[in-house]
């Protein structure tokens, strides 16, 4: 790849990469959260290995990282969950962390922290769904 893709492939990655962000973090009070959040937050890093190339990062080194984070969310996300039965109601309940008023950023209770955990393994899990693929090609092709 010339210099140029690269380049530009940095910054539109940086900022899908900000507006992933955004709309995991704002997926409680409009369309989106972390499903969509999670697939952006993967596409601005896998856009950053299609243009800079496979050696730009240590692709096995990656996958583990990305393995550990989509393993940590899906263990935070059924603590969290769990903590709605101690509070003594059912699981996933969201009665347990305050409330604001409607519309803003934290009114939600449990429900923005759910969608962050849920767009970090989203992110995680299409990140590494692409990492092996593009290792197991790299030990095929040998």
């Amino acid at each position: 790849m010339s210099v140029i893709v690269r380049k530009v492939a940095q910054l539109l990655s940086a900022m899908i990469f900000v507006f992933g962000m955004y709309v995991v973090i704002h997926g409680h009070i409009m369309p989106g959260g972390g499903f969509s959040g999670g697939v952006l937050l993967a596409s601005a890093f896998i856009l950053l290995i299609l243009a800079q190339g496979k050696d730009y990062f240590q692709l096995k080194q990656q996958r583990k990282i990305t393995s550990f984070y989509e393993s940590l969310s899906v263990l935070l996300i059924l603590l969290l969950g769990a903590g709605g039965l101690f509070a003594g109601s059912l699981f996933l309940f969201n009665n347990y962390l305050p409330k604001g008023q409607p519309g803003e950023l934290l009114s939600a209770g449990n429900i923005p922290i759910y969608s962050i955990l849920i767009g970090i393994k989203v992110a995680a899990t299409l990140f590494t769904i692409f990492l092996a693929l593009t290792i197991y090609k790299e030990e095929v092709s040998k």
